[in-house]
């Protein structure tokens, strides 16, 4: 029994139920291993074709966190052990967790993610996935993966290109941390509550007559939490992205050199613009790139394309790229100091980007080739 995540079934006046599942991992901020991603893949697709469940809730345990992301310590290990070389923990953690978020995203029934808290990297993976994204007064939402020498995978390559103007490309750029007002203006919330709302909700979905019809629970699921949007004690306030998404843009206009200049000679004031610039400064060079080329795929491709196109990159980061280094310096010996294979945008050369995009897959043997 994988005491990492919880299933539970809540009974409702209807007679139907509703599936929950509970990351339970608090002290790390409920980060997913894989043993976790398999757990829920196998739940939710039981659920999935069991009538008595209307839906199901994504939650996370404590009050600090929804998700904060994957758990990347076993693929560290193993690509230091295999230096240069794909290896199976690396493959098979992000394969089996692009698949459990693309599960999510085409579920059918409405999948309600209680987004509280943290919601980063993998997290925000899964809550984008669901259908009924609430975020509370406490959601603190960003997608870090340049600070380790990755880039916004889990299915950012389609929702990142499809928000406001270029702010896809700056999130993943600055790993800006957006508010709750953020990231309902870029669309990855669309549900609000207080975080004191979560009992209230499951008490008031304990008495809604759920029924076999899966348009009509998604429209009285959506109505539930308008309703309870209304009442809501906390306030979303205003989103910065929104009052200042003509800077972001001309700041993120043009080809890499010239973004990497603009933000490199940018002279504000502002806390939060000086944060952003900090961190995308120090963040990989080669993540850079990756982002660029992330961001040039624009809505030309599928949700599914755009997983198996990220399978390709997150697997080669970890043997080529800056991946090992940058969780090193972040999490394993905590030096907050990488050491990144080229110091500098300018210093990345295109045969070491050419190899990081280059999928170790064709079309046959890629292992998600069913998505």
């Amino acid at each position: 029994m994988n005491q990492d995540v919880i299933f539970q079934t809540l009974g409702t006046l209807s007679g139907k139920s509703i599936g929950v599942v509970t990351l339970n991992i608090e002290k790390a901020l409920n980060s997913l291993n894989l043993g976790m991603v398999q757990a829920m893949t196998k739940q939710l697709l039981a659920w999935q074709q069991d009538n008595d469940i209307a839906f199901v809730v994504l939650d996370g345990a404590g009050e600090k966190a929804f998700c904060a992301g994957g758990d990347v310590r076993a693929i560290y290990h193993a690509s230091m052990a295999n230096p240069q070389s794909m290896t199976q923990e690396a493959c098979d953690f992000f394969s089996e967790e692009y698949q459990l978020d693309y599960l999510l995203h085409q579920y059918g029934k409405p999948v309600l993610v209680w987004g509280d808290g943290i919601v980063m990297g993998g997290g925000l993976g899964l809550m984008a996935g669901g259908s009924h994204r609430v975020l509370t007064e406490r959601s603190r939402i960003a997608m870090p993966e340049i600070t380790i020498g990755l880039y916004p995978d889990v299915g950012g390559s389609y929702f990142l290109n499809r928000m406001p103007g270029k702010t896809g490309l700056f999130l993943g750029l600055t790993a800006y941390n957006m508010t709750v007002a953020d990231a309902h203006y870029v669309g990855l919330g669309n549900h609000f509550l207080s975080s004191d709302d979560k009992e209230p909700l499951f008490d008031a979905i304990a008495e809604v007559s759920w029924s076999d019809d899966v348009a009509l629970n998604h429209l009285q699921l959506s109505d539930l939490l308008n309703s309870m949007q209304e009442n809501a004690t906390a306030s979303m306030g205003d989103s910065l992205l929104a009052q200042n998404q003509v800077e972001i843009d001309q700041l993120m206009s043009g080809e890499i050199e010239e973004v990497h200049h603009q933000i490199s000679s940018l002279d504000t004031e502002l806390d939060w613009l000086k944060r952003a610039q900090k961190t995308a400064l120090a963040g990989s060079p080669l993540s850079w790139f990756l982002i660029f080329a992330q961001a040039s795929i624009g809505k030309d491709k599928t949700l599914a394309e755009c997983f198996k196109w990220e399978l390709g990159i997150s697997v080669n980061c970890c043997s080529y790229g800056d991946f090992c280094e940058g969780v090193r310096a972040l999490l394993i010996d905590k030096d907050r100091n990488p050491q990144w294979r080229f110091p500098h945008a300018s210093d990345v050369t295109p045969e070491a980007v050419t190899q990081l995009l280059t999928s170790p897959w064709n079309n046959d043997n890629h292992p998600l080739k069913d998505m």
